[in-house]
Parts: C-alpha cells; structure tokens; sequence
C-alpha cells in the first residue's frame, strides 16, 4: 500500500470519527469517488450485486457496505443520469415523468424545474460507495444522513471561517443524487435537502432525517470548525 494511500485511509477514519462523534450522527458519513474510467475502480473494491437507486446505495454505505455501481446497477434512471453515468432519459427531459407523476401542474413547470436541477455532464463509468471510516479512497463528495439540529450546527461549522449564508438549493425531487452529490461535486460548494418521496419511500430516509452533501477536498476545514465550535 502507498503511503498516500495509507494518508488517505487514516484521514478518513479520523474525519469520520469525528463527524459521527461531535454530530451525534446515527450513520457514518458517506465517502463517494466518481469513477471516470474503468480502470480507475479502487482497489479491493466489488461490483454492487443487483439493481437499486442510487440513494439506497447510499444509505446501504451509511450502514456498513462498500461497493461500487455502474449504470446497469442503477434502478433509477433519473438519479443514474444526474450523477453521471447515463444520458438523461426524454421522459425526465420534457418534464413528462414528473408531471405523470403529478408532481407538476403542467409539463411545462415540471421542464422549468428538471432544467435547473443539477446534472453532472460528463458520463462516468461508475460510483464508488464507502462508510467513510472504511473508504480506501479519496472522497470526491461526503453525504451525512442527519436530523435538523445536527444539520444545523454542521452550518454554524461551515461559515465558522469564512462567514457567509447557506444557501440550500432542493425542489423536493432528485434529492440523494443531484441534490447532495452531483451539485457539490459542480458547485464545489455543500448543500443541504429536505429528501424527496422517492429518496423517503426507497431509502426508508425517516421523517426527521434530511441529507447533506460536503466536498472531500475540504472536509478537514469543516472537521476543525466542528471542534472549535463544540469544545
């Protein structure tokens, strides 16, 4: 193993420890790694066995398993595209599926809406999944499962050196995927959503449970924060 790996692995356990422990967090936090080509899957890591949405892979990282995904693995087409790793179906284009849904009071509405949700452009081969205590990887993006009071105080850690507002960016649909994984990782910049009902109904996200999606890249700067703000 390379020392810049075995870096990476210790950081994360300490950076997951230390979210779990000063958030209180029922889950570890969530290490995600966009996979651009087939060659690039970390190493020791499977192939997920079966098809389900992304946010269940999600939330099956948040309880212990690591894994790997690529399209065909993915039941959510939708989410598979907002995260990269397909071409984003017409029906979800031309606004049809949300509205059929009822979901919209017109297609148009439902387009306006999918027009501004966050979609990451490149198609990738797959996604890594990990509890960030146990990813042999770097985390391209960090997903929390967390109630409103943790989230807050994630926030009052986020704006503890810089200053500033958050400004959550959500519409009650593609939560998991475009919300929290594919806007961070365009943006460079965390948000926070309320979960939608296919994220809610599939990932079993409960009532007082909302998710947050944090950039690996400056995951430290937020852990210090935390600890200044909770000693």
């Amino acid at each position: 193993m390379s020392e810049i790996c075995e870096t990476i692995i210790e950081n994360n356990e300490y950076f997951a420890k230390e979210l779990k422990d000063l958030l209180d967090l029922k889950y570890f936090p969530v290490a995600i790694k966009f996979i651009i080509n087939e060659e690039d899957v970390p190493e020791d890591l499977e192939n997920f066995d079966g098809k389900i949405r992304h946010c269940e892979m999600v939330k099956k990282a948040a309880e212990g398993s690591s894994f790997y995904a690529t399209s065909k693995n993915q039941a959510c087409k939708g989410g598979s595209a907002a995260i990269g790793l397909e071409k984003i179906p017409k029906k979800i284009v031309t606004g049809e599926f949300y509205f059929n849904l009822k979901r919209f009071k017109s297609i148009g509405s439902a387009k306006r809406t999918l027009n501004e949700i966050p979609k990451i452009d490149i198609i990738n081969y797959g996604i890594a999944y990990a509890p960030l205590n146990e990813a042999r990887f770097q985390a391209d993006i960090i997903v929390l499962f967390a109630t409103p009071k943790q989230a807050m105080k994630l926030s009052q850690a986020i704006v503890y050196t810089l200053g500033g507002r958050i400004n959550a960016n959500y519409a009650g649909i593609q939560s998991v995927c475009a919300d929290v994984v594919a806007g961070p990782y365009i943006t460079k910049t965390p948000n926070m959503s309320l979960a939608c009902s296919g994220a809610r109904k599939f990932a079993k996200i409960k009532d007082d449970e909302m998710v947050i999606g944090l950039n690996g890249e400056n995951i430290g700067c937020v852990v210090t924060a935390l600890q200044a703000i909770s000693s």
